[in-house]
């Protein structure tokens, strides 16, 4: 493990461009390491276990809160839970790397309490509700009643995002990757 772990939180309500701004610092970062989160859905057609999340059973996953496992977890829709194992932390600061996490609002509040000395956390801000409800529906993934309780659930993150380090409004994908950029350079001392 490096001397002083850090951890790179970045939360958004769904549809406000926090994957794409993960990607972007990915790419652009090899001193950070995607951190896999673990959750009870079935895997998307293109998702693969171990490399987009780590797929539990429900049962799995009850059993891992059980045992202290998790570093973060949050049942965020009914019934479907998602959380940070503590042993992937450590997996990817054995590696001398620092983790960079792409999770929900509840849970990045929950893991900057466990980790306060040693989190960086970015809030992505959709410019308006009306803007996520139109990049959600663009999509193509979410029905009427998903893309209601989406965009509800959204309306409810947004009131916590004074909670974080910074918040980068994504108007305008370029500018809010460089304004990470910035945050992130500045944070690991680059």
């Amino acid at each position: 493990m490096s001397k002083d772990p850090k951890i790179i939180i970045i939360t958004a309500p769904s549809g406000a461009g926090k994957t794409s701004i993960t990607r972007h610092l990915l790419g652009k970062y090899p001193q950070l390491a995607f951190s896999i989160s673990a959750c009870t859905r079935s895997p998307r057609h293109h998702e693969k276990d171990g490399v987009d999340y780590y797929f539990l059973s429900l049962d799995d996953f009850k059993q891992k809160i059980q045992q202290n496992a998790f570093a973060e977890w949050e049942m965020v829709y009914e019934g479907k839970y998602y959380g940070t194992l503590k042993s992937e932390l450590e997996r990817i600061w054995s590696m001398g790397k620092t983790p960079l996490l792409d999770i929900e609002v509840k849970g990045a509040i929950h893991l900057q309490a466990q980790y306060p000395q040693a989190t960086l956390s970015l809030f992505i801000e959709p410019p308006s509700v009306e803007e996520l409800r139109r990049r959600l529906e663009t999509r193509g993934t979410e029905t009427a009643e998903s893309l209601r309780d989406r965009v509800n659930k959204a309306s409810y993150e947004l009131s916590f995002k004074h909670h974080f380090d910074k918040i980068i409004v994504n108007s305008v994908l370029d500018k809010a990757c460089q304004e990470a950029d910035e945050t992130i350079k500045n944070f690991l001392g680059l």
